[in-house]
């Protein structure tokens, strides 16, 4: 994973990635549903790894009202989108990179949504959350699966090294006992392959999961593309998107 360019990618995207990032917004909106059905209150000390602008960031502070809430971002600059809830004595923002910066321990939730696919080793995650969390802490994120942005793999070769949800519930099992865990497909339409590449650029994906500029750099790279894309993934008037979210809700294993 190339951070830099993965901070670089978001940042830019800060100004369009509210209105566009529809998808991580339903994904947000199911994991409190899951969240609040699953795990036991109160839940004081919480860390929200990858928080972006914020989106998931308010809806924890409304459903949970934890007495600590710490926002954690690998782009600095997204500090500036919480600002609103920043002013609020119980949260706290931490720029740098989840795998590495330090943590505070005995914390009741660590959390994500749509984060944990940009990591080194989401592996070493797990155990390393493990340490950080009280003896009756829960572990809770959404990522994506195998089957996420699959026509953008299919057309260009590239992809992030996406694990299934049976690789994810393997890799936790040692440290937490599972309490739910499931995943789903979720299409979107787009007029044409163009708008699709929009889309993505509005997000701050693309660059990072294979439609980079070094691939498209010609109007003829991006009429073949267009030309694929179209032949490929048409459904009736309009070419698809597929998104892959998995969630899990986890609990660290009593010793």
């Amino acid at each position: 994973m190339d951070k830099q360019l993965i901070a670089e990618r978001f940042s830019k995207a800060i100004a369009t990635y509210p209105q566009e990032a529809n998808v991580q917004r339903q994904i947000a909106d199911k994991m409190i549903h899951l969240l609040t059905e699953h795990i036991s209150f109160p839940c004081s000390k919480v860390i929200e790894f990858g928080c972006g602008t914020g989106i998931y960031s308010r809806m924890l502070l409304q459903a949970l009202r934890p007495k600590e809430l710490l926002l954690n971002d690998l782009c600095p600059e997204m500090k500036y989108c919480c600002e609103d809830i920043l002013r609020k004595e119980q949260v706290s923002f931490l720029p740098g990179d989840a795998e590495t910066v330090p943590f505070p321990a005995e914390s009741t939730l660590i959390t994500s949504c749509s984060a944990l696919q940009w990591f080194e080793s989401p592996e070493n995650f797990f155990k390393r959350c493990n340490t950080l969390l009280n003896n009756q802490g829960y572990f809770a994120f959404s990522t994506f699966g195998k089957e996420n942005m699959k026509e953008i793999r299919e057309l260009t070769g590239n992809g992030l090294p996406y694990r299934s949800r049976e690789e994810l519930v393997t890799a936790l099992s040692s440290h937490f006992d599972i309490l739910h865990s499931e995943e789903e497909l979720i299409s979107l339409s787009f007029d044409n392959p163009l708008k699709v590449l929009y889309h993505l650029k509005q997000t701050g994906v693309t660059g990072i999961s294979g439609t980079s500029s070094q691939q498209l750099r010609t109007r003829r790279d991006l009429q073949l593309f267009s030309e694929r894309y179209t032949q490929e993934f048409t459904q009736g008037t309009s070419v698809s998107l597929t998104y892959h979210p998995i969630y899990i809700i986890a609990k660290k294993k009593k010793v």
